[in-house]
């Protein structure tokens, strides 16, 4: 029998960042929020609530908080790898509560959408969410690289400091120069990886104390994302718009500067948040939460899509979106998705749950090659969708065309290299 929230939030220790555990929580509940309320969904398909009302844009310079969320596995890997110092031990550690919900996620849908094409039942809307529920993975794939690459960034902060995360900043900013000024084809995608590992070295910092004033970080944060947008090509919206740049996919220096501003406020933030995440009541939602997080974000979606799917089945008529109409219902169905959330959360949130003995040993370089199979495979999958299985629909990860079972069997393999059966600690 697995322990408790309440017997976890009892033992922990006095020392313990409790306000570092509420930005996890907080930063993935505005993230599922945030997809749910962008959500434009009509009979014919989905669309993006920011491109019908633009003057909504500029609220996700507060709601796009994915940086938030990227700066405290920073702090969190520093001190898992710490402890940790084995690079086969750290990943193994890091990933087991990652990927084993992501596959059963991954074979679900898979086996649901097999089933749906035999059947010939996967044109329209449920053409649309074989598509759509596998694009969160993205957010998997990048996290997964953090934690591979923290080993060698996490050795660069303690002999640089600020300097590391200046240097990948500074590369953000020229691959950004190299895409807008001078036209360079494909290297907008190198940020990918400089503008979101900068925002996780920003983590190496907290968990040394080195973030000393929040303020200026927020301050020249703010100025800078604000300034690139009015004088460069950057758009206002912080979440990727149809038929525009992307401050997103790839990630642009305004999304870097953004997710300056956001850590520097929540910073300032941290007396009152760790106060209020002392509270014994707030602190056992925070450690229930913390426990189902992965499985309530890898689920919000297909939840999202079976209430508008059960509504349409009921005959329910979906109001346009952003009218009056469609703001009305939208308590309903918000409260709907979360309800449904729920029970996909009991019923697959057991393969969450961490290993009760730890495994230690296994090669680093089979390890090294695990994950970065399983990022890959992770990645092409938010990509291709799983529609479409059968004729061997492809998409371009990095250049390279790939198929939906191809990055299923990337990942399942990088998964397994990873967490090889080491000698059980006694």
């Amino acid at each position: 029998m697995g322990i408790s929230a309440r017997e976890l939030a009892a033992a922990t220790p006095a020392g313990r960042d409790r306000y570092v555990d509420l930005l996890r929580v907080v930063s993935l509940g505005v993230v599922v929020l945030g997809h749910w309320l962008m959500a434009a969904v009509t009979a014919d398909g989905v669309g993006n609530l920011l491109a019908v009302v633009p003057e909504l844009q500029a609220a996700t310079w507060a709601l796009q908080v994915m940086p938030v969320f990227f700066f405290v596995g920073g702090f969190a890997h520093a001190l898992a790898h710490r402890s940790r110092p084995r690079y086969a031990d750290f990943l193994r550690a890091r990933l087991r509560r990652l990927l084993r919900p992501t596959m059963v996620f991954v074979a679900v849908w898979g086996a649901a959408a097999l089933a749906l094409q035999a059947a010939g039942a996967d044109g329209g809307l449920t053409g649309v969410a074989l598509r759509l529920v596998t694009q969160p993975l993205w957010f998997i794939g990048i996290y997964l690289a953090m934690v591979a690459c923290t080993p060698p960034l996490l050795r660069a902060h303690e002999r640089y400091g600020w300097g590391a995360f200046a240097a990948l900043a500074g590369a953000a900013a020229a691959v950004d120069a190299l895409r807008f000024a001078a036209g360079v084809p494909y290297v907008e995608f190198l940020n990918f990886a400089l503008v979101w590992l900068a925002v996780h070295q920003l983590g190496f910092l907290r968990a040394d104390g080195m973030i000393r004033r929040p303020a200026l970080l927020a301050g020249a944060g703010l100025a800078g994302a604000a300034a690139l947008v009015a004088l460069g090509p950057y758009p206002l919206s912080m979440v990727g718009m149809p038929g525009e740049v992307s401050n997103m996919a790839p990630p642009t220096l305004a999304l870097l500067c953004h997710g300056l501003w956001l850590i520097g406020a929540v910073e300032l933030l941290k007396g009152p948040g760790t106060r209020f995440a002392a509270r014994a009541r707030v602190w056992r939602a925070v450690v229930a939460a913390n426990g189902v997080a992965m499985t309530a974000f890898l689920w919000h979606l297909t939840a999202m899509l079976g209430v508008y799917g059960a509504m349409l089945g009921l005959g329910v008529r979906l109001p346009a979106p952003a009218t009056a109409a469609w703001w009305a219902q939208l308590p309903l169905r918000l409260l709907a998705a979360v309800l449904l959330t729920a029970l996909l959360v009991a019923v697959f949130r057991r393969f969450e749950a961490p290993s009760p003995v730890p495994r230690a040993g296994g090669s680093g370089p089979l390890a090294a090659l695990g994950i970065t199979l399983a990022l890959l495979g992770v990645l092409g999958l938010s990509m291709t969708g799983l529609g479409g299985l059968l004729e061997g629909h492809t998409a371009t990860l990095v250049a390279v065309r790939i198929t939906a079972p191809a990055a299923v069997a990337m990942a399942l393999a990088g998964w397994l290299l990873v967490d090889r059966p080491g000698r059980r600690r006694s």
